[in-house]
């Protein structure tokens, strides 16, 4: 049984940060202060606190592209991932990676996408038909 992980990320506005995670994900806000709030990020711990961004560069090499190196996501059932791709699209995402399949027909198959938070912080979410296969090899 898998648990929530926590991640704690820096944020230039919390305004800003409950309209993208609060609204266009859809992300439950829980606790907070003047200085940080807590989302259930697909049901993990995410803390957004006001301070300097992480600087990111495209590094990490996977198939064709290269994607933002640190990113952070989450891993949904195919369905659910259908649906926040098609959320995505209707708001006007400007995709890092468009919402695609690769290793299409191998034990990894996997839908993703990348797209960035309004301060830059690079977002992978991948779907997957089969949850139980997720480290198949």
């Amino acid at each position: 049984m898998l648990t929530p992980f926590h991640l704690a990320i820096n944020v230039g506005d919390l305004d800003i940060a409950r309209q993208f995670y609060g609204g266009v994900l859809q992300a439950k806000e829980g606790r907070s202060t003047e200085t940080w709030v807590d989302f259930s990020f697909f049901g993990h711990q995410l803390s957004l606190h006001v301070g300097p961004i992480l600087r990111t560069q495209n590094t990490g090499q996977v198939g064709d592209h290269m994607v933002p190196m640190p990113h952070f996501g989450v891993v949904l059932h195919l369905p659910d991932w259908k649906t926040l791709a098609h959320r995505l699209k209707d708001v006007g995402t400007d995709f890092i990676i468009p919402p695609s399949v690769r290793f299409e027909g191998q034990p990894g198959e996997q839908w993703t996408m990348f797209f960035c938070d309004p301060f830059g912080n690079p977002i992978e979410a991948k779907g997957i038909a089969d949850l139980d296969r997720i480290f198949a090899t």
